[in-house]
């Protein structure tokens, strides 16, 4: 019997290791894609996220090769106008994981490294948010326990010790927010610090603060997917911190 009441705990373990599995080859991918290339290939791009800027070299989902798209201003004031670049140019790999990137990342080169003489495909702050998620998928793996509602089961990966007041007072809503809170708050402060004043993140803040964001949502799309009130046959059945016990509102009625 399992900490939640129920015979195993197989499905938790699968949903973390696909999501561990999924978030780790585009993070490892990240890496690998810019030294399998030739040097220079990709250099000083810069697109628009949510939407696909390095399709071709011209016409339609082209605007990072165009000429206001490709000129960029450098630190020192100087303007620069990177060499045309084009995902669908690429092998099958290298261009899926470029425009995997170039879908879902700006791609600025000033914050994005440099791998191999390439630019990585996505901006360093992804980076971290993709290590984040895979972190958070091994996590959930191991630690995760289905407990009828996605708050409930992501709380289930603190220590039931932990969990004793909050489950004794009903206080879950506040921890279970109080948790993303923590988790997202290093980056919601550097990010719009960015925006409201002249501070500049660096390549090293980025993805120190998107790394927590990864694994909270990890944890959250693994309880949304892992909560199952069906795998009990009551509420009352359900294991929790505290010897506490869910009761239905018909019931109490």
């Amino acid at each position: 019997m399992e900490k939640n009441g129920l015979e195993h705990r197989l499905r938790e373990r699968k949903i973390g290791l696909w999501i561990a599995g999924i978030s780790g080859f585009f993070f490892f991918s990240f890496f690998a894609a810019p030294l399998i290339l030739p040097e220079g290939t990709v250099v000083d791009i810069n697109g628009r996220a949510n939407t696909f800027d390095f399709a071709s070299k011209d016409g339609s989902n082209s605007y990072g090769n165009s000429p206001q798209g490709s000129l960029h201003e450098h630190a020192d004031g100087t303007l620069h106008q990177h060499d045309h670049f084009s995902w669908s140019e690429l092998d099958l790999y290298t261009g899926f994981i470029y425009a995997f990137a170039d879908l879902n990342c700006h791609q600025n080169h000033e914050r994005s490294w440099m791998i191999g003489g390439n630019q990585m495909p996505v901006c360093t702050r992804d980076v971290g948010i993709f290590f984040g998620l895979m972190m958070g998928g091994v996590l959930f793996s191991r630690r995760s326990y289905n407990r009828w509602t996605v708050r409930d089961t992501c709380l289930s990966l603190l220590p039931d010790e932990w969990l004793v007041d909050v489950y004794v007072k009903n206080r879950r809503t506040l921890a279970w927010l109080a948790c993303g809170i923590v988790l997202c708050m290093p980056l919601i402060i550097d990010g719009f610090t960015q925006l409201l004043t002249g501070y500049e993140s660096n390549n090293l803040t980025r993805p120190l603060t998107g790394a927590p964001f990864g694994l909270g949502l990890a944890i959250l799309i693994g309880a949304s997917i892992g909560a199952r009130a069906e795998k009990f046959d009551h509420a009352s059945d359900v294991v929790l911190p505290g010897n506490a016990r869910f009761q239905l509102k018909s019931e109490e009625e």
